[in-house]
């Protein structure tokens, strides 16, 4: 009996929750959502990173075009030479491709963990910038366009962001 009289009080309890508990609406809510693609993108720090490592890619070529030369310039006199004198020589374009190789290893390496150190860096400042806007702006939730399905775009913030990050 006792048992049954705790199980009435429950569900008394239980449905005078909502009375007083008031629920959530869509209208509590702030969502907005960005194309961080975009917003990477046309980040003028993206693009002068871009060029700079680009340069930087530019000068390698041209450091790795010398090598090839020099090991194309051996090669040639590797024609004229003696049975004997072709082996010393081959021995110094095997050493010359190993170089070369090392150099392609250790640039590509190079070049790599600088563009994503750079990528690291630039997506953690967009993400500061977007929590910095969300919280001034009183937002909810604001989601990477690529899991939106549909989005109006009045909720679309991506050129509020670019705005704030060129400035």
């Amino acid at each position: 009996m006792e048992r049954v009289r705790q199980l009435i009080a429950l569900v008394f309890v239980l449905t005078l929750i909502p009375v007083f508990v008031k629920p959530a609406s869509a209208e509590d809510f702030k969502i907005g959502y960005i194309n961080l693609g975009k917003t990477f993108d046309e980040y003028k720090k993206t693009q002068t990173y871009e060029k700079k490592l680009g340069s930087k890619g530019d000068n390698k070529e041209k450091e790795r075009e010398k090598l090839v030369q020099d090991i194309r310039g051996l090669k040639e006199e590797m024609v004229l030479l003696s049975e004997k004198g072709k082996e010393e020589k081959q021995t110094l374009v095997d050493e010359k491709i190993k170089t070369l190789q090392d150099f392609d290893r250790d640039t590509r390496d190079e070049l790599r963990q600088e563009r994503d150190d750079m990528i690291r860096e630039i997506l953690e400042e967009i993400n500061k910038i977007i929590q910095d806007y969300g919280k001034k702006n009183g937002y909810t939730v604001i989601l990477n366009d690529r899991v939106v399905i549909y989005g109006n775009e009045a909720i679309d913030i991506t050129q509020d962001i670019i705005d704030i990050l060129n400035k």
